[in-house]
């Protein structure tokens, strides 16, 4: 039973993933046919984003009404109707409309699940789990290519929406197997903090504003990277494109690695480890080397030393906080998460229009060095209150 939990938990993973980079692959095709800008892309983008703040922040009083299970089922087939209205869309504004329940879904997948592995495994799992995550980012572009290939973008959409619905009747089929290790969620709803009293817990405000920075530094990486490659190191537009991914293999493989060692170092060394390898990236970006193999190896190194830093950051919240706190906080971690996704990597756009793409690695290092300082502050806080409570 708990190896059947533990690989439904994984394949919802993947869910989560699946569609995240589904837009970005099949934009190209998407905004000819509709006839509109290549820049309305952010305006999808953002309407999700807000649809996955939104829900974040109500995940745990939904999932101490409904559980776990329910949740994670209903808002994967949520994502499932706003895919399946992706694939039925043959104007802009109904995309628009779609991407409400594709965010409102995601958001709340997120912070139940996330939550969910927090309390019943350990961070092992938690590091194995967001890789595949990672899988999902990396496949759902093969799926779009074939459909644009084959098919029509239409069809893209259609294929990861019919997965979706799958793992949401898999999950709803095997609700009995998620009851097994429910012993610390029903201990979480009997002492739940609501929203308000989780964000006036000490050392929150540390925490949210380490993840804040953390998502906003890897989401401007994820996003940025092919424009790097082609303004800074004059790299061909498709060349760059194609070593942009090396970043989602570096993170991937690095959380895969990450899982063998994380329960041995704990939460707290490994988000130390994870930022000096980044650094040693950022650094390499920072030296003037001619030709690309070093911006390429920065990449990948950057995206290795990400690896553990999200999944750390999470499994840490219960035993920081308590488990009766962590639904609520980790549903503002997600939201937190979101805004500096959203709203960081196109004012970084802004400021490389204006004083050029080269400050990629001052720009990466200033929210890095923010989230390592806000998350050494959230874990001496957590230590405090703990000695507090022996005494």
């Amino acid at each position: 039973m708990y190896t059947l939990l533990i690989a439904l938990t994984y394949l919802a993973f993947i869910s989560l993933g699946l569609p995240d980079s589904l837009l970005g692959s099949g934009w190209p095709v998407i905004h000819a046919e509709l006839g509109v800008p290549v820049s309305y892309m952010g305006i999808i983008s953002m309407t999700i984003s807000g649809g996955t703040i939104i829900s974040s922040l109500v995940s745990d009083r939904v999932t101490k009404k409904f559980g776990t299970c329910a949740v994670t089922a209903a808002s994967t087939a949520l994502t499932a109707l706003g895919l399946f209205g992706f694939w039925l869309s043959d104007s802009f504004w109904m995309l628009i409309v779609s991407s409400l329940p594709y965010g409102l879904g995601a958001g709340a997948i997120d912070a139940a699940l996330n939550n969910y592995v927090a309390l019943h495994y350990s961070s092992r799992h938690m590091s194995w789990l967001h890789c595949f995550w990672g899988v999902g980012t990396i496949a759902s572009p093969f799926i779009m290519s074939y459909a644009i290939a084959n098919m029509t973008w239409h069809a893209g959409y259609m294929i990861v929406g019919c997965i979706q619905l799958a793992i949401a009747v898999l999950i709803i089929a095997t609700r009995p197997v998620w009851k097994a290790t429910a012993r610390g969620e029903t201990q979480a709803r009997r002492g739940g903090t609501g929203l308000k009293s989780a964000l006036m817990v000490k050392g929150v405000p540390f925490l949210l504003i380490a993840f804040f920075a953390y998502c906003a530094a890897e989401a401007t990486a994820m996003y940025w990277a092919s424009t790097y490659f082609a303004e800074v190191k004059a790299i061909g537009a498709e060349r760059a494109a194609q070593f942009a991914s090396l970043f989602y293999i570096g993170m991937t493989a690095g959380r895969f690695v990450s899982g063998f060692v994380t329960d041995r170092l704990g939460d707290r060394k490994m988000i130390a480890i994870g930022t000096c390898i980044l650094t040693v990236g950022i650094i390499v970006l920072f030296l003037p080397i001619e030709g690309e193999a070093a911006a390429l190896s920065a990449f990948i190194v950057i995206g290795l030393g990400c690896a553990p830093i999200y999944p750390s950051i999470i499994h840490s919240t219960p035993s920081n906080f308590g488990l009766e706190n962590s639904g609520a906080i980790i549903g503002i971690q997600m939201a937190s998460a979101y805004v500096g996704s959203t709203f960081i990597p196109p004012l970084f756009g802004l400021l490389g229009n204006h004083l050029g793409f080269g400050i990629m690695p001052a720009f990466l290092i200033v929210f890095f060095a923010l989230m390592i300082v806000m998350a050494e502050l959230t874990f001496r806080t957590a230590a405090k209150r703990a000695d507090g409570g022996k005494k």
